[in-house]
């Protein structure tokens, strides 16, 4: 499962890899910077890890609590940081291949010639009543590990130890054998007598930890998958098949994992018990999954050589408890601060928007950052088949898709049924996740009445975007596309550096249709050029929007009209100032522009 780009060295136990007693001896500790030392104190298999480097080809990896922006485009990174649960990330250099190495340095660097999760498994299969009546998985969890205190002990230094833990459990009323051994002072740990320990598995305290770490991986998380599905650099995770899983990181592009699949028999039971514990079971009949994790990050499983000759197969869509800013997208360079505030000003008014583009061009991503700019007063309902779309907004009715249930009183609810459900509920604005078909025209009908509308949709360009809508199985009739007033274009492109990047490569503003020519006329506001990376307000002085729509609703007399570029220019001052106080993060953002909103700096 686990591919190493060099060759492995274990850490001699003399230096303090696996008891951390001796780490003023050990001669790699006493090389490493002050950070990754400090690091090392707490948590010894990074210092384990470090040790397997080839460093003598290769540098020290620098280390980062967190990771910025600022490392964008970064050659030949050879860096650490920090997740959660005691896992760190090594982003390192691949000489072979465009795609650097993503490295999970997990605490489960055990001895693998002992079996000890497995001989582990093996007793607990002993303690199985003791979980009939907990229904809770938090609850299971902690009478699990309880019970591994029971199975194993803990020998260092010649002492027989074990963790003190006093009093009954939750849920299974007995008490730890621990808990009658007298502590030590700082109350951690206990001595057992050799009776005491008869019958259990001997580990040294680096097992130990790694033991209870690799149950809870497996017991509550998504196994070796669980370092990627916490990273919150991470959008995408991989599998096409046999090899290596690769991933896409938001800072650092594609990535190769160390973690991969030699045999077809490996990764179709890791697939199945995969599909088993998000509850969507894969068979050979039903060899394709669509799914949510608990999380809301979307799972495609294929299943088997039948329908993917490479073998088994899925992909995670990851999903972030705190959607991207609009701010932190323009540190992205995915649009300016003038884009941003033309946006704003589109928005608020009510013009009906939709953010089209290709798969992975960042369409969700641009229209939930799109969200702070909704009035804060507004009601919002929106619609989706796959819960993705994320608004700040308390006043939100979220309305998500069902299909067919075993129960036959289960019927289907589609996209199209919950759009008509939201005219009756009188929102501000209806945010449709995706348009795919009949929704269309419902969502035309719907700002035929006045009803605001943003949604995204399949189209790298505008011309495609109306030949889609007007043709099957959409059919908005002609006349009806001018009710859609921008039309905004993400794309995932190449910089001349070579690197892929999403950027909002187009702002386009609908006219009208001319019936005699049967030819649409729009105005490209914004464009992103290549050359150089840079956005070209072309519809400066020649916005079709502001001056004939929003000026107006702003109170701008005829003569006066132009004067809405200023308001454009004065809110892109605004959205730069707040990103110099590094007030960027999603809610942060919402919140600061509510407040401005209120007080009528950002009308």
């Amino acid at each position: 499962m686990n591919y190493y780009p060099f060759e492995i060295k274990p850490c001699p136990q003399e230096c303090g890899g696996t008891c951390g007693t001796k780490l003023d001896k050990c001669p790699l500790y006493q090389k490493l910077p002050e950070d990754l030392q400090n690091e090392c104190k707490s948590n010894l298999h990074l210092l384990q890890y470090l040790y397997m480097l080839p460093l003598d080809t290769m540098e020290i990896p620098k280390y980062y609590e967190k990771i910025t922006l600022k490392m964008l485009g970064m050659k030949d990174p050879n860096i650490i940081y920090k997740t959660d649960n005691g896992v760190y990330i090594h982003i390192m250099p691949n000489s072979e291949d465009i795609r650097d190495y993503y490295i999970a340095i997990e605490p489960s660097i055990i001895d693998t010639h002992e079996n000890i999760l497995e001989e582990t498994e093996l007793h607990l299969a002993e303690h199985v009543e003791e979980l009939t009546d907990i229904l809770e998985s938090s609850n299971r969890l902690n009478v699990i590990m309880d019970i591994v205190d029971r199975i194993v002990y803990v020998s260092d230094n010649g002492k027989v130890v074990a963790r003190q833990k006093t009093g009954k459990t939750k849920n299974n009323g007995h008490k730890n054998l621990t808990g009658k051994i007298k502590s030590k002072k700082n109350g951690d740990e206990s001595q057992l007598s050799k009776k005491e320990v008869q019958g259990r598995i001997p580990v040294t305290r680096f097992q130990y930890n790694s033991l209870r770490y690799l149950l809870k991986r497996k017991l509550e998380g998504m196994g070796v998958l669980d370092p990627m599905i916490h990273d919150p650099y991470i959008e995408d995770i991989s599998c096409s098949g046999l090899g290596h899983i690769f991933v896409e990181h938001k800072i650092f592009g594609g990535l190769r994992t160390n973690i991969g699949f030699e045999s077809e028999d490996s990764l179709d039971k890791f697939v199945i018990e995969l599909a088993e514990s998000i509850k969507h079971p894969v068979t050979f009949r039903v060899p394709v999954v669509d799914a949510t994790l608990p999380d809301g990050s979307r799972i495609n499983i294929v299943y088997g050589n039948d329908v993917s000759k490479r073998g088994s197969n899925f992909t995670i869509r990851k999903f972030s408890d705190t959607p991207m800013s609009i701010l932190e997208l323009i540190q992205f360079n995915t649009l300016n601060y003038e884009m941003a505030a033309y946006l704003s000003l589109v928005i608020q008014e009510g013009m009906n928007i939709w953010v089209s583009g290709e798969t992975a061009s960042g369409k969700t991503t641009m229209m939930n950052a799109l969200t702070t700019f909704i009035p804060p007063e507004s009601k919002i309902v929106s619609i989706e088949d796959t819960p993705e779309v994320q608004v700040p907004h308390h006043n939100w009715i979220r309305g998500v898709t069902r299909g067919t249930g075993k129960q036959s009183d289960a019927a289907e609810i589609s996209m199209f049924d919950l759009l008509k459900a939201a005219l009756r509920q009188r929102p501000n604005l209806i945010i449709v996740g995706e348009i795919r078909g009949v929704e269309g025209s419902v969502a035309f009908q719907a700002m035929q009445t006045g009803h605001a509308c943003m949604s995204t949709f399949h189209a790298a360009s505008v011309a495609k975007l109306i030949q889609r809508i007007t043709g099957n199985p959409i059919n908005v009739p002609k006349s009806y596309v001018d009710n859609l007033n921008v039309i905004a274009i993400c794309q995932q492109v190449r910089l001349s550096s070579g690197h892929l990047a999403r950027r909002l490569t187009s702002i386009n503003e609908i006219v009208n249709y001319d019936s005699i020519a049967d030819a649409f006329s729009f105005i490209e506001i914004f464009n992103w050029n290549p050359l150089d990376d840079t956005f070209i307000f072309r519809g400066n002085q020649n916005s079709y929007l502001l001056e004939n729509k929003i000026a107006p609703r702003r109170g701008f007399p005829e003569g006066k009209r132009r004067q809405i570029y200023r308001m454009v220019r004065q809110r892109a001052e605004v959205l730069k100032r707040i990103t110099e106080q590094r007030k960027t993060n999603f809610y942060e953002v919402y919140s600061i522009l509510s407040k401005a909103y209120r007080e009528g700096y950002f009308r």
